[in-house]
């Protein structure tokens, strides 16, 4: 699909408001396509007043411009991240992805109230967010179009990079925030921040060099621990550091900003494999997902035995591949969401840690009813509920197997290992 097709229609485009935006909402205006644009209310700091971005577009050509609220729902997508601790490669909280997909269904449910069959966005084509845009509309709404410029041989024609689309809004006078030499790319919203590019693309620049906005960088926070304590209920966090909270956005709020005076989830470095097929570099922030992450992972050792564990890690891993990919929609990541569901369900206890220089320790648990921990039959101490005789038995039992392997050759004997010598 090209602008040509679209001329005489309407066009919903995912506006943050920047200059890709302004670009964007612009050069369509003036190809004849009405333009009507959504910028999706995710908590994000850096963007103070929504109302303003909205007016933005609207002066630089969009027929309509609408904000929608849908910060209770990016937190919720953040607890359920922390309730599968879906981190991708090991340490990122899909922020970004999560909330990629909780705009475009807030913006497919506003499209289909207004009859608007055209979803455009301005992701790049070499990056994931263009595929989680398309897998998403896809399998939410199979019927509605997807239009990215970054992909239209015309646009890409006019507009080689960011030099081009400043000239382009200053030659049109268009509302643009001044042009100014930034030094990394930032996407902000209530779960955390994604830095990449400029100066970040070179492995030589540390991840100190991002100046974090969420928190501390953890060489600065301060010199004492503070305990704090999350109460779960559920799975859900109905307490954090003594203040209740009623909701997955008051949990988070509170927790990132008891994580980010200390320095948690500050600078999180990552070489990571895009699905497009490169690795990209990024730094990252999200101090009330790894608070909260880390106190439910603490949780998760009370309640899930071996059999159990080996599945929810698979299941964890899978679905934090999903969610990065853009495969969060389908069956499989659904299927997945059932396993940490019937965990959280389980889920209920009290954990206290300790927030200091970054880093989220163990204090204490109390108030797991679901627990399998039992000091008593974990004691190394005389405990009448394991009998130490028992143990001759079932060490036989699987000596018998070990002495099987042995004497097939399968595993090496004590001369063959003297002989190695």
């Amino acid at each position: 699909m090209d602008v040509r097709d679209l001329q005489g229609r309407t066009v919903a485009f995912l506006a943050s408001g920047g200059l890709d935006s302004c670009t964007i909402t612009h050069w369509l205006a003036s190809h004849g396509v009405r333009v009507v644009c959504y910028t999706a209310d995710l908590g994000q700091g850096d963007e103070p007043d929504l109302g303003a971005v909205a007016e933005r577009m609207r002066a630089c050509g969009a027929a309509e411009a609408h904000v929608l609220p849908l910060v209770d729902e990016v937190a919720e997508a953040g607890l359920g991240a922390v309730q599968a601790q879906a981190r991708y490669e090991g340490g990122y909280w899909n922020t970004t992805p999560l909330a990629r997909y909780v705009t475009v269904r807030g913006a497919l449910r506003a499209m289909a109230k207004a009859g608007i069959t055209v979803l455009s966005h301005g992701a790049t084509g070499r990056g994931n967010d263009q595929v989680r845009f398309q897998l998403a509309t896809n399998m939410l709404a199979p019927s509605v179009e997807v239009y990215a410029p970054w992909r239209d041989g015309e646009f890409l024609a006019r507009f080689g990079g960011r030099e081009e689309m400043i000239e382009y809004c200053l030659a049109h006078e268009l509302p643009i925030k001044p042009p100014g030499q930034a030094k990394y790319s930032t996407d902000a919203n209530l779960l955390g921040l994604t830095h990449e590019a400029g100066e970040l693309e070179r492995l030589t620049t540390p991840a100190s060099f991002v100046t974090p906005e969420m928190g501390v960088r953890p060489t600065e926070a301060p010199e004492e621990p503070e305990a704090v304590r999350v109460v779960f209920d559920a799975g859900r966090p109905v307490e954090v550091g003594g203040r209740p909270t009623g909701s997955a956005q008051a949990a988070l709020r509170v927790a990132n900003e008891i994580g980010g005076r200390h320095g948690v989830g500050i600078g999180l470095h990552l070489v990571e494999n895009r699905f497009v097929g490169v690795k990209s570099r990024g730094v990252y922030e999200a101090p009330g997902m790894e608070l909260l992450g880390q106190a439910y992972a603490f949780l998760l050792q009370l309640l899930l035995d071996r059999r159990a564990r080996r599945l929810f890690d698979t299941v964890s891993a899978y679905l934090a591949e999903q969610i990065y990919q853009g495969y969060g929609e389908d069956l499989g990541s659904s299927l997945a969401r059932g396993v940490v569901a019937e965990v959280a369900a389980l889920a209920s206890g009290t954990i206290e840690v300790a927030c200091y220089k970054g880093g989220v320790s163990f204090l204490g648990a109390s108030d797991v009813p679901r627990s399998l921990y039992a000091e008593e039959a974990a004691s190394m101490s005389r405990s009448e509920a394991f009998d130490h005789h028992d143990s001759e038995g079932f060490l036989r039992v699987l000596g018998v197997g070990a002495k099987v392997a042995s004497r097939a050759g399968q595993v090496p004997g004590v001369a063959e290992l003297a002989a190695d010598e």
